[in-house]
């Protein structure tokens, strides 16, 4: 189905008090970066955590989702939650320790 570019729109300014905040659209779908760290999915205009410890402790109970087909599951962040964007900043600074570094790619070789 695909999410809404005012979805992600709303999220990223909900989450605008972190720095280097950005998304790269994906199969319809966003990755949600905080410098070279993804940490959240929006898939089908819902939010995905990418689970950590330190995320599961601040959230508590949390509920598992899954962002796509064949993926890990993440934890669901519902919508009723996205409105309070201290909380949402909180939870991902908690999260951002945790996460590693995306790689990148090797550009290949050329020939």
């Amino acid at each position: 189905m695909g999410s809404k570019k005012e979805t992600i729109d709303f999220l990223l300014e909900q989450l605008s008090e972190l720095e280097d905040v950005r998304w790269i659209k994906m199969f319809g779908e966003y990755g949600i970066y905080c410098g070279d760290k993804l940490f959240a999915l929006v898939c089908d205009d819902q939010f995905f955590l990418k689970p950590t410890e330190a995320g599961k402790a601040f959230l508590g109970e949390v509920e598992e989702g899954f962002p796509y087909p064949g993926a890990k599951p993440w934890f669901y962040i519902p919508e009723d939650q996205w409105d309070d964007s201290e909380h949402l900043v909180q939870m991902v600074r908690i999260s951002l320790p945790e996460i590693k570094p995306v790689k990148k790619k090797a550009k290949k070789a050329k020939d």
